[in-house]
């Protein structure tokens, strides 16, 4: 049997060079993508909440996850679970667009539970997000719009 050979980076790790979506979805070989996030990209805190605020509001949490994820992945000890929740939140959002109502609000949920109660560093809105998060968790019942309901992670609307 011939198998193709997958996509690897240079330590080895599984990459699909398929293009994706807006939602992180493969597309065909050949068709026009999304351009992928950069992995490993290290941002200043500000940075890192206005390119993910900027792919929310796109309508494009899936990138906006592997924005927050380099931040959880390079940040500093203390802040590691709030980059993280906030990055449970993006996947959360993600999978609901898609439609998959019951991972959605699993990960949405998960991700409120990570952030709730911790300190709020760079104007991050943790207790709008945890209730946005539980709110849109408790409504899921088939796709819906990614931009519509992209949270504002800095004050405003969570």
């Amino acid at each position: 049997m011939n198998k193709a050979r997958r996509d690897r980076d240079t330590e080895g790790r599984a990459r699909n060079a398929r293009p994706r979506d807006g939602l992180g979805r493969p597309l065909p070989h050949g068709a026009p993508g999304v351009e992928r996030q950069p992995e490993g990209v290290v941002r200043t805190p500000t940075q890192t909440l206005a390119e993910a605020q900027r792919l929310l509001d796109a309508g494009m949490p899936f990138h906006a996850h592997e924005v927050l994820e380099d931040a959880w992945k390079s940040g500093p000890e203390e802040e590691r679970e709030l980059w993280r929740g906030l990055a449970q939140l993006a996947v959360g959002l993600t999978h609901a667009a898609r439609g998959n109502t019951t991972g959605g609000a699993r990960l949405l949920l998960r991700g409120a539970d990570r952030i709730a109660g911790l300190p709020a560093p760079y104007s991050i809105d943790v207790p709008g997000l945890d209730l946005w998060a539980r709110q849109l968790a408790g409504r899921l019942t088939g796709p819906v719009d990614p931009a519509a309901e992209a949270p504002r992670l800095v004050g405003g609307r969570g």
